[in-house]
């Protein structure tokens, strides 16, 4: 039980951190703010480490944390790609299709092996993720399928979900040589440092705005620690995939928020059946997973 509460915390403090990484997309570009979101999450995570103490590191560590840097920042640029390229409802219910590949490259690299129930959990999830992002856009059911034969963008969706399950995987490996503080540490301070000469090349004149909102840094960053904090610990007493799945309960969270800050009831209406498939996707996977 102490995972699934550990996963839904993750899931909120997520969505804070995408509330901030939103605002600051209206005001900057999305290379800096991925650089930020990497970057000012160190601090909080150094501490977090200082006051729990350092763990001995065991192999493949450092190994985690390269390859993390990797398909971290590969992923989230593809994303920001198809995002731009493709309607973000259609985007979001393709890129889910990472938690298969996560089901999958989980058995085969950390011998991650679900329950039956757990694997029909994750996918009743998945279809009410889908459901959602389909229902909230007006679109018929098979749009985002037909879409990828005709929608450049989301070729990049694809190559998106297919990097975030090594993502999570190299993320998952350096908790497990470590700890769940570490874990957040190592792996976000080489992806910070990967992203640091492409920012240079890309948005070098927008540094200057960075100290105008050194708060919402700050706020993002302590998000994102929370975040990954969370799901370490979670990642430490179960399934990859199983967290992953149960995260998914952000989108009721994003949903929530929209209705009581920004008046989007009628969203929340359109989107009931796929909530409730999350619900009970999440139940699910926390009873027979």
């Amino acid at each position: 039980m102490t995972w699934f509460v550990l996963s839904v915390l993750a899931a909120f403090f997520q969505v804070l951190r995408n509330m901030v990484l939103k605002r600051l997309g209206h005001e900057l570009d999305e290379y800096i703010n991925v650089w930020g979101r990497f970057t000012f999450l160190l601090p909080f995570a150094l501490v977090f480490a200082l006051y729990h103490g350092f763990p001995a590191l065991r192999p493949g560590y450092w190994t985690a944390c390269a390859l993390f840097a990797v398909t971290q920042n590969a992923g989230t640029l593809c994303l920001s790609k198809a995002l731009k390229l493709g309607q973000i409802s259609v985007v979001t219910a393709i890129w889910k299709l990472s938690l298969i590949v996560l089901l999958v490259l989980g058995y085969f690299t950390l011998r991650e092996v679900p329950t039956a129930g757990g694997v029909l959990g994750i996918l009743v999830t998945l279809a009410g993720v889908y459901l959602v992002n389909i229902r909230s856009a007006g679109r018929s059911v098979l749009a985002p399928l037909a879409a990828l034969v005709t929608d450049r963008g989301l070729r990049y969706t694809l190559f998106a979900a297919l990097l975030y399950a090594p993502a999570v995987i190299t993320a998952k490996s350096a908790v497990l040589a470590s700890d769940a503080y570490l874990g957040a540490l190592g792996p976000y301070a080489a992806a910070s440092l990967l992203a640091t000469p492409l920012v240079l090349a890309t948005s070098r004149r927008r540094f200057r705005h960075v100290p105008r909102y050194w708060k919402e840094f700050l706020g993002m960053g302590l998000f994102a620690t929370l975040t990954s904090v969370c799901h370490g610990l979670a990642y430490q007493l179960t399934l990859s995939s199983y967290v992953e799945a149960v995260k998914q309960m952000e989108v009721l969270f994003a949903l929530g928020i929209g209705w009581t800050v920004f008046g989007e009831g009628e969203r929340v209406r359109e989107s009931i059946w796929g909530c409730l498939a999350i619900v009970a996707g999440a139940v699910l996977i926390n009873l027979k997973g």
